[in-house]
């Protein structure tokens, strides 16, 4: 029995057929869905994409770790195929969709070696199988960078939900309200307090009230969340009210033993406007000018 080919062989194969069929290759995969679906303008765009993702394939066999994600090459790699990865999901393919065409673009350098190779006997077997070992971490490759694009798609969209779900508004000079609706999270509330203290800046504020009418339960964690924004506002020279203490709510705060402190509270916003407006009609009279 032949013993098979040492890797360096089975590499310089592989090497050799990914530079010298280039344009045949590049030719080919132009016309797979991986490229055509993304690049629409030119044809000619499509190819110059397959020749630099050929370029990098060398480099990762002429490195010996084609079996490494983190292989020199790859690098270049999950820079070029994330955009076309996160075309293809956002136009409706699923992740599995995805992974077929990647895999697709081990058709034509296979093809390609086996009839240029002939009978090569163990060392065709030994291109073959480096060559389907370096287009299977490709794979990995291209679903790891879709699946990190999504979670950060998912994040950027998740953070853009709860600022928009956490409006601050300008009530009067000096005066803004945070009306809050549904859970808070340690997430949301930090989102709450940033965008509070940003308005506080930008109005000049030096009041502010939190409005809970929407939340639909208080706990423990939600009223230190609570109290941590009220305490970071008073930092910033702005007094808080909270209103929309329901009798419910009320209850579950006498019930858990909760202690608001200092917090002034209001059972509803009109209430708590009401209150802001004469505080601040008392804060304009007392620094005000005397005839």
């Amino acid at each position: 029995m032949t013993d098979v080919p040492p890797v360096g062989s089975a590499s310089r194969a592989v090497s050799r057929l990914l530079r010298d069929r280039n344009e045949q290759i590049a030719q080919r995969w132009a016309d797979l869905p991986l490229f055509q679906a993304v690049f629409t303008v030119t044809r000619d765009e499509a190819v110059e994409a397959c020749h630099a993702l050929l370029e990098s394939l060398v480099h990762v066999v002429e490195s010996g770790r084609v079996g490494d994600i983190d292989a020199p090459g790859f690098g270049t790699i999950r820079q070029q195929l994330a955009a076309m990865s996160a075309s293809r999901t956002r136009s409706g393919l699923s992740i599995g969709q995805v992974d077929r065409e990647v895999g697709a673009l081990g058709t034509a350098p296979a093809e390609i070696l086996v009839r240029e190779a002939g009978e090569g006997g163990e060392e065709l077997l030994s291109a073959r199988l480096l060559l389907t070992e370096l287009l299977s971490t490709l794979r990995v490759v291209v679903i790891e960078t879709t699946l990190q694009e999504n979670r950060e798609i998912v994040d950027r969209q998740r953070q853009q939900l709860m600022e928009m779900t956490t409006p601050v508004i300008k009530l009067w000079d000096r005066l803004v309200a945070v009306p809050l609706i549904g859970m808070l999270d340690s997430a949301r509330s930090q989102v709450v307090m940033e965008n509070l203290l940003d308005a506080i800046v930008e109005h000049n504020a030096t009041m502010a009230i939190l409005d809970i009418t929407g939340v639909p339960t208080v706990d423990s964690l939600v009223a230190q969340h609570l109290m941590k924004t009220v305490a970071s506002a008073r930092l910033m020279g702005a007094d808080c009210v909270i209103s929309g203490i329901r009798p419910a709510i009320a209850q579950t705060i006498v019930q858990l033993g909760l202690d608001l402190g200092p917090v002034t509270t209001r059972a509803t916003l009109a209430d708590a406007l009401e209150l802001a407006l004469e505080r601040q009609s008392d804060k304009d009279q007392a620094f005000a000018p005397r005839r």
